[in-house]
């Protein structure tokens, strides 16, 4: 059962309807997001690149700048080392073009998901000494991996360390009381917005933004044409980076994705062509909807069930006719994931029902069958179920791997901190984090897990949160067009939801060729009709009709001669099919 929240935070939206030509419902919106200060709205809806922050904000960018160009100056053989996600595989991306932009010496080496794991780690050291690496730059890693480069030192190998992930920490007994002691890495230099000392305006940036800012910062100092003039290209593993990573869409970040997406509908990059060529993507019609759900997978399906190499050399492909052969294996193995993903989703499902789990606060779920690739989307889908933050573990080649998806108000990263002593290894964020632990601790981490967990029982409960309750003939072709200056939608920045009370459920039919979504006329109560789409569970919304207005209501409906009042949240906005575009109402919630 969901809890609907109607917001109602104040301000002065006529004011802001006359200042920003808006209106009074843009306004609330706008609220909703949180800004207060004119300076954040005219941001929000008419900023451009020059209102990102400097690269030099960044703490230790400057030394990071300074160990690259006495590297590519002394001729070093460079050596970018990434991750198996879109975000890393997009953060080597652009280092690696940037400092061969530079004249350097550089090369890329992304980590094998099963036989490397998460990061750098001592065998990727060793191959780098052996191959006279001099430097190593990270992307998307290497916070925590203190260890690993202090063997790098030893070796004579030097490290930059570029990420955005949260920074490992240690809590002691200090004068006043227990104290927070960060583990930063030994690098030349350590360069991610997540360290206290950094003072970032929003440390909320992916792994590829803080790339991207290194090369812009590289540019400026060189003064390079050349590496200028790239960074337009960047801009669009950037942001595909920021979607991909399911960063928040607000402040800089909403920016480098409005802007990299007007970029990435003309792209020039024959891999990223490809990939919507195969996925059927009409370029100027693209969205960060299309980068999170259909390109991203793409490229990450490679990380998981082959090698993310193989997503990096289609990115770095010379021609349109290259790409689209790697393009099309790409997609293919995207489709198999997905039935490895649903299959992986039921045995989750089975699991809870056996170990009775459904009280559980946290839930672990070990699934040694299920390939470990596929245990963060799986987390995610029984998280969306449940509501609950979820742990998918997995029986790897040493030991336990897993990944784990959290909810609002459960820092999943410090959860684990907490319970730092079960793991062999662990990183992440507040939302998501992965692991590797001993298959004999997983019942212990569980108990410690859900011992250690604060989260009340109305925490579980679903939140809809509503930005303004209007009535359907209120959403007009206007108001469409309006919302189209809050795009582009994502985490941070959701597609603005509506309600209404007591529509009149009239009669509906299937649609698609599968018939797993609907249109419905409804009658408002003001007495008039409109054409309302659902693209949910048919099947639940069926099954709520006939507990509300008893048996046969669902028949009642789509036979054409129902009438049930039901109260509906909604999203506003224009479709376009077949060159025509028409107004949309799109149910999200009801009850």
């Amino acid at each position: 059962m969901e809890k609907w929240y109607v917001a109602a935070k104040k301000a002065d939206f006529d004011r802001w309807a006359a200042e920003y030509h808006i209106s009074p419902v843009l306004a609330r919106i706008l609220r909703n997001r949180e800004l207060t200060e004119d300076k954040e709205i005219r941001k929000f809806l008419y900023g451009t690149l020059e209102d990102c922050y400097s690269p030099w904000l960044l703490k230790d960018m400057d030394k990071a700048v300074e160990a690259v160009l006495a590297a590519v100056g002394r001729g070093t053989h460079i050596r970018v080392i990434g991750d198996y996600d879109v975000d890393g595989i997009c953060s080597s991306y652009i280092l690696t073009r940037g400092l061969r932009l530079l004249g350097a010496s550089a090369d890329t080496a992304i980590p094998h998901r099963i036989h490397d794991g998460y990061g750098l780690n001592e065998h990727l050291i060793r191959e780098a000494s052996q191959d006279g690496v001099g430097l190593i730059v990270t992307c998307d890693n290497g916070i925590a991996a203190a260890a690993q480069i202090e063997l790098a030192g030893s070796l004579g190998i030097d490290v930059v360390v570029t990420d955005h992930h949260e920074v490992p920490f240690r809590t002691e007994e200090a004068e006043g009381g227990r104290v927070r002691r960060e583990l930063l890495p030994p690098g030349l230099a350590v360069v991610d917005p997540k360290q206290e000392q950094c003072n970032y305006p929003f440390p909320g940036i992916c792994g590829g933004v803080v790339a991207y800012k290194l090369v812009s910062a590289l540019a400026e100092k060189t003064g390079s044409r050349e590496l200028a003039e790239a960074l337009e290209e960047l801009l669009e593993f950037a942001a595909l980076s920021t979607v991909c990573d399911v960063m928040e869409l607000r402040d800089e970040n909403r920016i480098l994705v409005k802007e990299g997406l007007k970029r990435l509908r003309r792209t020039r990059n024959p891999g990223l062509r490809a990939l919507m060529e195969v996925n059927g993507l009409e370029p100027e019609k693209l969205s960060a909807h299309h980068l999170g759900f259909v390109i991203g997978p793409c490229l990450n399906a490679t990380g998981r069930l082959d090698t993310a190499r193989r997503a990096l050399e289609l990115l770095q492909s010379s021609s349109l006719a290259e790409a689209m052969t790697a393009a099309r294996e790409l997609k293919e193995l995207n489709d198999s994931r997905k039935n490895l993903t649903l299959k992986g989703v039921e045995q989750a499902e089975e699991y809870i029902a056996e170990h009775h789990m459904e009280q559980d606060k946290v839930m672990l779920i070990f699934l040694p069958q299920v390939h470990e690739s596929l245990a963060g989307i799986i987390a995610g889908r029984i998280r969306e179920r449940y509501n609950h933050p979820v742990f998918i573990l997995t029986r790897g080649e040493e030991g336990v791997k897993g990944s784990g998806r959290s909810i609002e108000g459960y820092h999943m990263y410090e959860a684990m901190t907490a319970a730092a002593r079960f793991f062999t290894k662990f990183g992440g964020h507040a939302m998501a984090a992965g692991l590797s632990m001993r298959e004999e601790d997983i019942e212990g981490l569980r108990q410690a897990m859900n011992d250690g967990c604060l989260l009340a029982e109305e925490d579980f409960v679903p939140r809809v949160h509503i930005d303004v309750p209007m009535p359907l003939d209120y959403g007009n072709e206007a108001l469409a067009e309006e919302l189209e200056l809050l795009e582009p939608f994502g985490v941070g920045n959701p597609k603005p939801l509506f309600a209404q009370k007591n529509l009149v459920f009239l009669s509906g039919y299937k649609m698609g060729s599968k018939k797993n979504c609907a249109r419905y006329t409804v009658q408002t109560p003001e007495g008039g009709r409109k054409q309302l789409v659902f693209f949910g569970d048919l099947e639940k919304f069926g099954q709520f009709l006939e507990e509300k207005f008893g048996t046969g209501s669902q028949e009642a409906l789509y036979e054409g001669h129902a009438r049930f009042a039901v109260s509906v949240v909604y999203q506003l906005g224009r479709n376009t099919y077949q060159g025509r575009t028409q107004l949309q109402y799109v149910m999200q919630h009801y009850c």
